[in-house]
């Protein structure tokens, strides 16, 4: 075996002949390698009933690991917990335990069990059903999400001692209908949330007021139940699950489970053009890479940060695998699927039928897809906690496994793949959530009011309601009667609002090929980009065209096609500063803080060929502006800096300086890079002078912007530098942006912008 395209025996003897190969290892930047780790364990706690220990004892479980241990103390002496542990560390059994142990001892007891999506919720119950089997005892356990069907529901609200939902349903099912669910609410001891991290932005603002309902109606029933949270790790966990939860938490992190070697290979595909500062594609070193480990037999996941690239992947593997394994073997997933179709490939990558699937993040959470030994992400995920998590899903219970991450060439990417060091010895970012959205807020309170009265002086979270309840009887929503708000409005408000948006409403996207069936869905921001008419929109490897576009109606008609192309269109954005809120100076630059409005328009659609990227063709896009009201950050030149630059010459300084900022922002927020948006303006209407917005791409902000104005001087340090240390000569896409958009000195003139700032380092 004398290349690394032959069959090796195993992994192991795989990764040592790839050291040897000079053609890889050139753009291999860093190779880490995580020694593997024992276990920390503690013996089961004595006051364990034994037909749980019994149980326990059939799954091969006879001593916990010492996190686990932690936590079921700190749950038994009554406190909240939140439980940061990596994947596949057995976080489970932190609340599954203290959970059953409860029910042994009382069986009118009851749990609440949230996750962030049906899948996980599914894997929950299978793991439940099959504990209270090996204890033979009645603990019933079921799923209540919108696939149960009606006679069933009707039994899990009299009957269920642990419901297992999602934060969807239980916003506008279980609390909406609370008298149905007596039972639970007046019995309730434990509410556990898995998945912590996973709130966060918008959806976790959602979540944190659902939650302020839910012990609203908890208490209206005479309970106080104990919330048992889990999560992967972040910088700020017992922090954001008390803003989540808002009650005081003990915080768990002494991970005790045992780790496999793991190597973790930082792979930066080859300049082919010097001057340019031009690579070759990421996505085909990711096919290249992904390739030669399925032909070894590798079981392995590849991680794509878009739809579109999930779908090009999947196509380009599934080509180069056919014959040996038959394109069955590999799978895309992602968000867009439909459930029944997601279950089948989780199945089959549980039983190995599958040998390789291709994923958005959607399989970044902790879904039980077995044991897989190699990842490889197709650009670096947008920050450190969701690289931890996508490694995390190979090699997840031990033995050597590998992870690749393979640099697109935006700025952010490169910036990681040329530091290492900040990616192995930085902790994750903060988990931001901002419940106190006016927005959301607003919503929330008209969920509240419909489930139980206002009481004068009643506090929602932290914040007084009195005002926002008058603004509510004015627009004749709800009726007061002395000391009561009461809900007058013949609507359910609960049904009109989606926790996965500050605004609400997503396009539906119906295949007209052979009759007319759902393929999937898109949020309503990304419709004008995504499915515009003639938009090739791609599922499961299958080309799609967008025959039309109902705007009004939220619905795009499709039909298959097979063409050599993608799409990929443009925005045109309008900004104006609305209000400032707070203000400082900072060396020769003024940075401000504040609400601003955004008026977004679909202009053109590029056509780009598949394979080479090239642009091929284009066209109009005939979509309504979008308007966005949200918060801001942004930052001004003095009119001195002003006075040493040409107009062009600004403009282009302004857009590299740009380029890279909203790039390496997401270094600082834990959101998809699309979270935040960036627009340069020359002569901005509200200052006058050379500024640099950045918006929250969601209505009434979501405190991205805000924690950017905090940390402003960084973000311009980090700036420099990646500027300075990229080796292209005028400006590249993974420093300032190609030179067709900035000019042959757009690297340099970027470069001045940041000097004259005088930024305090």
């Amino acid at each position: 075996m004398n290349r690394w395209t032959g069959k090796t025996s195993g992994l192991d003897e795989w990764l040592h002949l790839l050291k040897q190969q000079p053609e890889i290892m050139e753009n291999v930047t860093h190779w880490h390698t995580l020694p593997p780790r024992e276990a920390i364990t503690a013996s089961l706690p004595g006051d364990i009933h034994p037909k749980l220990v019994g149980a326990l004892g059939t799954k091969g479980i006879r001593e916990l690991y010492i996190h686990q241990a932690d936590a079921y103390r700190a749950v038994r002496r009554g406190e909240h917990v939140v439980t940061v542990t990596p994947t596949a560390s057995g976080k489970t059994l932190c609340y599954n335990l203290p959970v059953l142990q409860s029910l042994l001892e009382n069986d009118s007891g009851r749990a609440l069990y949230l996750f962030p999506t049906k899948a996980l919720a599914q894997d929950q119950v299978a793991e439940l059903q099959e504990l209270a089997a090996a204890m033979d005892v009645d603990i019933k356990s079921s799923t209540y999400d919108g696939d149960t069907p009606p006679t069933v529901r009707q039994v899990i609200r009299n009957a269920g001692h642990i419901v297992v939902t999602n934060p969807d349903m239980l916003h506008s099912a279980i609390l909406p209908h609370h008298t149905k669910w007596v039972k639970l609410f007046e019995n309730i001891k434990y509410i556990v949330i898995d998945e912590v991290h996973s709130y966060r932005g918008v959806f976790g603002s959602h979540v944190a007021n659902v939650i302020r309902r839910l012990k609203r109606i908890c208490k209206f029933y005479g309970s106080s139940p104990q919330f048992i949270c889990a999560s992967a790790t972040v910088d700020n966990p017992k922090e954001h699950a008390e803003r989540l939860i808002g009650e005081q938490v003990t915080l768990v992190a002494n991970n005790g489970a045992p780790v496999g070697e793991k190597h973790f290979v930082c792979y930066n595909p080859p300049v082919v053009n010097k001057q340019l500062g031009i690579r070759r594609s990421s996505v085909l070193e990711t096919q290249r890479l992904a390739g030669q480990l399925l032909k070894q037999g590798v079981q392995t996941i590849v991680f794509a940060r878009s739809r579109v690239r999930v779908e090009l992947l999947l196509t380009y593997l599934q080509e180069i695998v056919k014959n040996e394994l038959g394109t069955k073997t590999i799978r895309g997933y992602r968000g867009g699927y439909l459930p029944k179709l997601r279950r089948e490939i989780e199945r089959g990558l549980r039983s190995g039928e599958i040998r390789g699937v291709v994923s958005t993040n959607a399989l970044e959470l902790g879904i039980d897809i077995g044991q897989l030994q190699a990842c490889v992400m197709n650009g670096y995920p947008g920050t450190i906690a969701s690289t931890w998590q996508q490694s995390g899903r190979a090699g997840r219970r031990a033995g050597t496994s590998v992870t690749f991450l393979v640099a697109s060439s935006n700025p952010l990417d490169q910036y990681m793949i040329s530091n290492p060091d900040f990616f192995f010895n930085q902790p994750p970012e903060r988990a931001l959530i901002h419940p106190d959205n006016l927005l959301i807020l607003i919503d929330h309170v008209k969920c509240a009011a419909y489930e139980l009265p206002f009481e004068a002086g009643e506090l929602f979270g932290s914040e007084p309601l009195e005002h926002m309840l008058e603004f509510l009887v004015e627009e004749k929503v709800l009726h007061q009667v002395k000391n009561r708000w009461y809900w007058m409005e013949q609507s359910f408000p609960a049904h009109g609002i989606s926790l996965r948006s500050a605004a609400q409403e997503n396009f539906i996207i119906i295949d007209m090929t052979e009759g007319s069936r759902v393929l999937g869905e898109v949020d309503r921001f990304s419709a004008p980009t995504l499915i515009h008419d003639e938009a090739i929109y791609i599922h499961e490897g299958v080309q799609y065209q967008v025959e039309k576009l109902d705007y009004p109606e939220k619905k795009a008609y499709v039909r298959e096609v097979d063409v050599d192309y993608y799409t990929d269109a443009n925005m045109a954005v309008e900004l104006k500063v609305l209000h400032v809120d707070k203000e400082q100076l900072s060396g020769e630059l003024m940075r401000q803080y504040g609400e601003v409005t955004i008026n977004a328009k679909a202009t053109i659609f590029k056509k780009i060929r598949l394979r080479t990227h090239e642009n091929i063709g284009s066209g109009p896009i005939h979509l309504p502006e979008e308007e966005l009201h949200t918060s801001g950050y942004w930052f001004s030149f003095s009119e001195e800096a002003a006075a040493t630059k040409s107009t062009n010459d600004m403009q282009q300084a302004l857009l590299g300086l740009a380029n890279v900022l909203v790039h390496i922002a997401p270094l600082y927020l834990m959101c998809d890079p699309l979270d935040i948006r960036v627009v340069p303006q020359v002569k901005a209407v509200h200052t006058k002078l050379p500024t640099i917005y950045f918006y929250d791409r969601y209505p009434g902000g979501i405190g991205l912007s805000e924690r950017l104005f905090h940390v402003h001087d960084e973000l311009l340090g980090r700036a420099k530098s990646l500027i300075a240390s990229c080796t292209c000569l005028s400006g590249c896409p993974a420093c300032v942006g190609p030179i067709e958009e900035v000019g042959l000195l757009g690297k340099s003139l970027a470069l001045d912008l940041i000097d004259m700032a005088k930024v305090p380092s």
